[in-house]
Order: structure tokens, then C-alpha cells, then sequence
């Protein structure tokens, strides 16, 4: 995953991105996006870090449609599942002794990650 994350580096202008879109961050008002908060992390850069959320918020075919909405290429995508594997091994490292449910679903988003690199390469 880290290596194909690599082998696709970013050749497009940079772009605002927010750097921590997850669940705490998105607020839903009758089941819509109402907004985003918490732009702490904001940046320029690479936008694939913010796909994180295929990884940590969808699965299956929830996944699949927010892929389809995207104007993402499989080099994007594969960025994107290395900002989401160095996310969630960072946070695995950081909570191993302090907060189990966290690791549990960074291992979760770990093996997310890992099963999608198998399929799509």
C-alpha cells in the first residue's frame, strides 16, 4: 500500500484540503451534510488525503459510491489509501496502552485499506 502510495505521486496544482474529514467533523442535519468543522489540519496540497473517509466512514458498496463521485484516479486513490494507512497506524501507535476501541478501529480501517489495495492493486 505505502509503496503504491508513493509510486503515484501528486502532479496537479495544489488544492485547499481539510486533512481531518471523519465523523466527529461532519455534522448532519435530517440526514444530510449540513457541514464540516474543525479545519485545524486544513492545508495545500494534495486532496488525496482527504479520502480517508472511503476507508474510515464507507464500506462496501457506500465506498463504492463515494469512488464514483469523485473525480479520482487509481494513482489518487492509491494516495489516498496512504494518508489512511499512515493515519490509522499512527493512531494504533499512539493509543495501543490508552484506548483500545480506538485501535480496534484503526486496525479495522488498517485491514479496510489492505483488502482494496488487493482488489484494485
Amino acid at each position: 500500500v505505502w509503496e503504491a502510495a508513493l509510486a503515484a505521486p501528486w502532479h496537479g496544482a495544489p488544492v485547499w484540503f481539510h486533512g481531518d474529514v471523519s465523523w466527529g467533523n461532519l455534522l448532519v442535519r435530517q440526514g444530510r451534510l449540513g457541514a464540516v468543522i474543525d479545519f485545524g489540519t486544513s492545508g495545500v496540497g494534495d486532496p488525496a488525503c482527504d479520502l480517508a473517509i472511503a476507508w474510515t466512514l464507507f464500506e462496501g458498496k457506500s465506498r463504492e459510491a463515494f469512488r464514483a463521485g469523485l473525480p479520482a484516479d487509481e494513482a489518487m486513490w492509491a494516495r489516498g489509501r496512504g494518508w489512511t494507512l499512515w493515519k490509522a497506524l499512527i493512531t494504533v501507535a499512539g493509543q495501543i496502552d490508552v484506548n483500545p476501541v480506538e485501535v480496534e478501529k484503526s486496525r479495522h480501517v488498517i485491514d479496510e485499506v489492505l483488502a482494496d489495495h488487493a482488489r484494485r492493486g
